[in-house]
């Protein structure tokens, strides 16, 4: 099994400028004695043909722009060619014209008005009943003294507004930039030992490696982890090996009641 990603707050996401996630990357080793270490991929722009961006929407990052983003999966999980993917995947049962997806009569498509929609949804809200209880403020703290904030970046502040992005096809609007996000990831691959084998965008080294998924919005969810294997955060934060196992062991060292704390700090995301 594969999770769908939740797109809330995503228009924030796409603002993030290149530097800001590549210097992320490179402060990783540091802070963590050389055990993690991101790896940002440049990918293609779809509607800017030649042109590359940092990724940073899908599992593998293969995205590095909502538009692209919207247009892959309109073919790939709906079977809805257009501009960007305008080739269906099979002809079994192709009935219709591509690409079927056309723009209307304010010339946009319906990918354009999608993208449109998804820069314009905030992020996810935190229980602020919850996020103030002494628990779960005890729990953040431990969060980031075990080191879970190494990839689980509590904050990042978005591009200024006019800041030309996607390959020159969009600009950042005042409402999303400038803005400080709290998506608790670091958009960058991993390999924590949970990969599947599979390169979708980037070098073959990432063919075990996952996006470090935003925590914001974790409260709503009923199972964790790309695969939804875990059931529990508690099971989710134990399967993290690999680049990750040091922080664990930390977490692993801490009380009953001090784990407790840091899935207080959780749930309330």
């Amino acid at each position: 099994m594969r999770a769908a990603l939740n797109t809330l707050g995503d228009g924030f996401v796409e603002a993030i400028d290149d530097s800001t996630l590549l210097a992320i990357a490179a402060r990783q080793p540091e802070i963590s004695a050389g055990r993690i270490h991101g790896e940002a991929i440049e990918v293609p722009v779809l509607e800017a043909p030649g042109q590359l961006r940092i990724g940073r929407f899908g599992w593998k990052d293969q995205h590095s722009s909502l538009l692209s983003f919207i247009g892959d999966a309109y073919l790939n999980e709906m079977g809805v060619t257009n501009r960007l993917r305008p080739k269906d995947s099979t002809t079994v049962g192709k009935v219709t014209r591509d690409p079927e997806d056309v723009p209307d009569s304010l010339g946009l498509a319906d990918i354009d008005h999608f993208a449109q929609f998804i820069r314009g949804t905030k992020v996810p809200p935190r229980d602020d009943v919850l996020a103030r209880s002494a628990s779960s403020l005890i729990g953040e703290r431990l969060f980031a003294t075990v080191g879970c904030g190494t990839c689980h970046v509590s904050s990042i502040t978005t591009a200024s507004p006019g800041t030309v992005i996607d390959g020159g096809t969009f600009v950042v609007p005042e409402p999303l930039g400038n803005k400080i996000i709290h998506p608790y990831s670091d958009f960058l691959l991993h390999d924590i030992e949970t990969g599947d084998g599979i390169v979708q965008a980037g070098p073959q080294d990432t063919a075990n490696k996952l996006r470090t998924a935003p925590l914001w919005g974790l409260r709503m969810r009923p199972r964790f982890m790309h695969d939804l294997r875990s059931l529990t955060l508690q099971n989710a934060i134990e399967r993290h090996k690999g680049e990750a196992e040091h922080v664990i062991r930390r977490f692993h060292d801490l009380s009953q009641d001090e784990k407790q704390q840091v899935i207080s700090f959780l749930e309330s995301l």
